[in-house]
């Protein structure tokens, strides 16, 4: 990996934990509509509502939580009450005020990275809550800057090359999306290392496995100091 300028990192279960505490939130959700449905068909329903909102609300727990709400009212007919409503808001509440746990590594693997190259956050979500959780990370300082998307699309990346003005061959990605954080890149040009969590959205997977003579996968974060010059 010669050359490279720039080094993105995800943040969500890349610099710190975030899919648990949907996994968390989910598990109260089946608790709260037991009286009215089972707790896989309410997993099943959940991703169809959510798969079907992202184009309107994107990604992030409030838009996760609007489509709670939804899925409750659709599977029970209408007859959740509106004390339960109440509880799920309350969820949504919750999760957003949850502490950031940051993933074994991140910070001793940023401090042995920054100074020689340029690091940058590149993740997706609502722009409040990322921001919110950047700031309460303890480790904002040492990214030269932040790109929070709607989307990881070819098309996002490419408009973030071009502002860092830098060559694809030049940037590399870091995160445990392969779907998001790995492919994308890819496809323009640019390095990426996957790092596997131990948990994935299940919009977030792939069926085919990566093959690219500039895509690499690493157990931790401190693995990547290994890849780099």
């Amino acid at each position: 990996m010669e050359g490279i300028q720039v080094i993105g990192f995800d943040a969500d279960d890349t610099l710190w934990v975030n899919e648990t505490y949907f996994l968390e939130t989910e598990q109260k959700l089946h608790l709260l509509l037991a009286p009215y449905v089972d707790g896989e068909t309410v997993s099943a329903e959940l991703f169809r509502t959510e798969s079907r909102n992202m184009p309107l609300y994107g990604y992030g727990v409030k838009a996760y939580i609007l489509s709670v709400l939804e899925t409750a009212i659709r599977i029970t007919g209408g007859k959740v009450p509106a004390s339960v409503l109440e509880q799920i808001l309350a969820l949504g509440k919750e999760q957003l005020t949850k502490p950031v746990e940051l993933l074994d590594g991140v910070e001793e693997t940023l401090n042995a990275l920054v100074g020689r190259y340029r690091l940058i956050v590149v993740t997706k979500g609502d722009l409040l809550d990322q921001e919110q959780k950047l700031r309460r990370s303890g480790i904002e300082h040492l990214f030269h800057h932040v790109e929070i998307m709607s989307d990881k699309t070819d098309r996002e990346y490419r408009l973030l090359l071009k502002h860092l003005d830098i060559r694809p061959e030049e940037f590399l990605m870091i995160g445990n999306s392969v779907r998001s954080d790995i492919l994308p890149p890819l496809e323009l040009g640019s390095y990426a290392v996957h790092i596997p969590y131990h948990t994935t959205w299940e919009h977030e997977k792939v069926d085919e496995p990566v093959v690219n003579p500039r895509f690499f996968t690493v157990d931790s974060l401190w693995d990547i100091i290994s890849l780099l010059p």
